[in-house]
C-alpha cells in the first residue's frame, strides 16, 4: 500500500459522501464510487489496504456464477467477506467493493475478498492490489471489439499475475490451465461422461501444440476445445486434476466429487455442464480457502440457480424457461444451443440476444453470430425459431446457413410482439433467450410475462 496523499484524503471524503447520497436515492452504488475513485485519483486503488486474503475470479465464462457460489457458501457460513456480487467486475467495480469495507483512512474491515474481475482489467488491478488466490474458469475468443482471440487474452493475464500468487484452473482447458506455469496450482474437472459433450461445435480456440506446432491428439471433448488432450511430439498436454467429478445422477440431481480429502455426495447446481464446471470450480475455492467438506456440502444443498441466468415454470401444460444467452459470446451461446437440444419434448424458441450496447457503439462486427452453434437448433425437436430484435434479418441469414427449415423461422422486428409469433399448441416447451445488460434482462421479463398471460388465457379457455 502506498503512502497516502492529501488527493487521496479528498478524494475518499467526496466518494463516501457520494456514496451515501446514493444510497439514501436507493441506488445500489457499485460502479460511480469507483469510477470517481479513479478519476479524482487515478492510483486510488494503490492507497487502499488489501484485504489478507484477497481472491480474483477471472475467465471467459463462468465467472460470475462461480463467484456468487462462492460468495453465497461463505455468507451461509458466517464468514465476512467483501464481494461485488452485486456490482461491475471491472476496475471501477472492484474499488466500489474494497471501499464499501474500508475506513475513511482506506483501512480494510474484512480480512477476505473475493472479487469478480474481468481478464481484460487486470493490468488496471493486480499490481495495486495483488491476489493471493486466482480462479480461472476458461478462456474463449469472446467479445471481438474487446478481446480479440485467447493469446491475447492469456498474454494479458500472465503479464499481470504476481509468482506468489495461488492458482485455481480448470485442468480441461489446456489454454487457461498454461497460465503462469511457474506458480504453485491446483486444477478442477468433470472426470465422467456428463451425458452432454459435443465435439461438433464451430469453434476450437486450440487445435496445434504451443510448444512445437503438432496437431493434439483428444482424448476427449466436453466442447469447443474444452476435454483431455496431448501434444504426440512433447510433454505439452492435460494435468491431473485435484477436484474432480466423478459421477453425475441427473434424475436425482446428485454427484459424487473427489476432494484430496476423498469422495464425497454433493447437490447437482443445474444440469448443463457448465453449471457443473462452475460448481466443481467454486467447490475447489472453497477447500483451498480452508472451508471443511461438511460445511461446503449444506450450503450447497440451499443454493438455487440465480433467476436472472435460468428460470422456468410449468405453466397450463407447458414449461416456459427463460435463459441467459451471452450477447458477443458465440461460446456462451452455442452451449445454451447444446444445452436446448438435448432437453426433451419439442421447443420454442424466442432469441432476443441482440447486444444494446452494440447498437449504441455503432459496431457493425457481426462476426460473433456467425460463429455461434446455431446447426444444433437443426432438430427435429425444435419446432419453431422466433427471431426478433433489430438484427432478426442477421440471424435469419445465420439459421438458412445452419441448414433450418424456412418454415420453422420467424421475423418479428419488435420485440414486444414476439409472443404473439409462437405456436403454443406444437410444442411442450417454450426457450426465451436474452442477453446480459439488464435491459435486456427486462424487455425478455415483459415477454416472457405475456407468453404466461396468453398460455393461462389458453388455459382457462380450455
Amino acid at each position: 500500500m502506498k503512502k497516502n496523499t492529501v488527493r487521496f484524503y479528498v478524494t475518499i471524503t467526496i466518494v463516501k459522501i457520494a456514496t451515501k447520497i446514493l444510497k439514501l436515492l436507493g441506488r445500489n452504488a457499485t460502479h460511480l464510487p469507483g469510477w470517481m475513485a479513479n478519476k479524482l485519483c487515478p492510483d486510488f486503488l494503490g492507497h487502499l489496504e488489501k484485504p489478507e486474503r484477497l481472491v480474483y475470479i477471472t475467465g471467459t465464462n463462468g465467472k460470475t456464477t462461480v463467484s456468487n457460489l462462492t460468495a453465497e457458501v461463505l455468507k451461509d457460513n458466517g464468514y465476512d467477506y467483501i464481494n461485488n456480487a452485486s456490482g461491475s467486475n471491472v476496475s471501477e467495480g472492484v474499488v466500489s467493493a474494497l471501499l464499501s469495507k474500508s475506513s475513511f483512512f482506506g483501512k480494510s474491515r474484512c480480512k477476505l475478498a473475493v472479487l469478480e474481475v474481468d481478464e481484460r482489467y487486470s493490468p488496471l488491478i493486480y499490481p495495486y492490489m495483488p491476489p493471493d488466490y486466482l480462479l480461472c474458469t476458461n478462456l474463449f475468443r469472446d467479445s471481438y471489439k474487446r478481446n480479440a482471440h485467447t493469446e491475447f487474452i492469456s498474454g494479458v493475464l500472465n503479464s499481470q499475475i504476481p509468482k506468489h500468487t495461488k492458482l485455481i484452473l480448470n485442468g480441461e482447458d489446456l489454454i487457461s490451465n498454461h497460465l503462469a506455469m511457474g506458480n504453485e496450482r491446483r486444477y478442477f474437472g468433470i472426470h465422467c461422461p456428463d451425458g452432454h459433450s459435443s465435439s461438433d461445435n464451430i469453434i476450437k480456440d486450440i487445435v496445434a501444440c504451443p510448444n512445437c506446432g503438432a496437431l493434439l491428439k483428444y482424448d476427449y471433448i466436453r466442447y469447443n476445445h474444452i476435454g483431455r488432450a496431448h501434444c504426440p511430439n512433447c510433454d505439452f498436454g492435460s494435468p491431473e486434476m485435484d477436484y474432480s467429478v466423478e459421477k453425475i445422477d441427473y434424475e436425482n440431481q446428485r454427484c459424487l466429487i473427489k476432494l484430496p480429502g476423498g469422495t464425497y455426495d454433493f447437490k447437482l447446481i443445474g444440469s448443463n455442464v457448465t453449471d457443473i464446471y462452475n460448481m466443481i470450480a467454486a467447490i475447489a475455492l472453497l477447500s483451498e480457502l480452508g472451508l471443511e467438506v461438511s460445511q461446503i456440502q449444506k450450503s450447497f444443498e440451499k443454493i438455487k440457480v440465480v433467476e436472472s441466468r435460468y428460470y422456468s415454470e410449468k405453466v397450463h401444460g407447458k414449461e416456459l424457461v427463460l435463459s441467459l444467452a451471452k450477447g458477443q459470446n458465440p461460446i456462451a451461446c452455442s452451449r445454451i444451443c447444446d444445452f436446448i437440444r438435448h432437453e426433451t419434448g419439442t421447443k420454442a424458441i424466442v432469441c432476443m440476444m441482440d447486444d444494446c450496447y452494440d447498437a449504441k457503439e455503432s459496431s457493425e462486427n457481426i462476426a460473433w453470430i456467425f460463429d455461434i452453434d446455431f446447426e444444433f437448433f437443426n432438430d427435429a425437436s425444435v419446432k419453431q425459431i422466433v427471431l426478433t430484435g433489430v438484427r432478426n434479418a442477421d440471424y435469419h441469414l445465420r439459421l438458412l446457413m445452419a441448414g433450418i427449415p424456412e418454415e420453422k423461422i420467424v421475423l418479428c422486428e419488435k420485440e414486444e410482439d414476439a409472443a404473439s409469433y409462437v405456436d403454443y399448441a406444437a410444442v411442450d416447451k417454450i426457450y426465451i433467450l436474452h442477453d446480459l445488460y439488464p435491459v435486456r434482462y427486462e424487455n425478455a421479463k415483459k415477454v416472457y410475462q405475456d407468453l404466461k398471460n396468453r398460455l393461462e388465457e389458453r388455459g382457462e379457455e380450455a
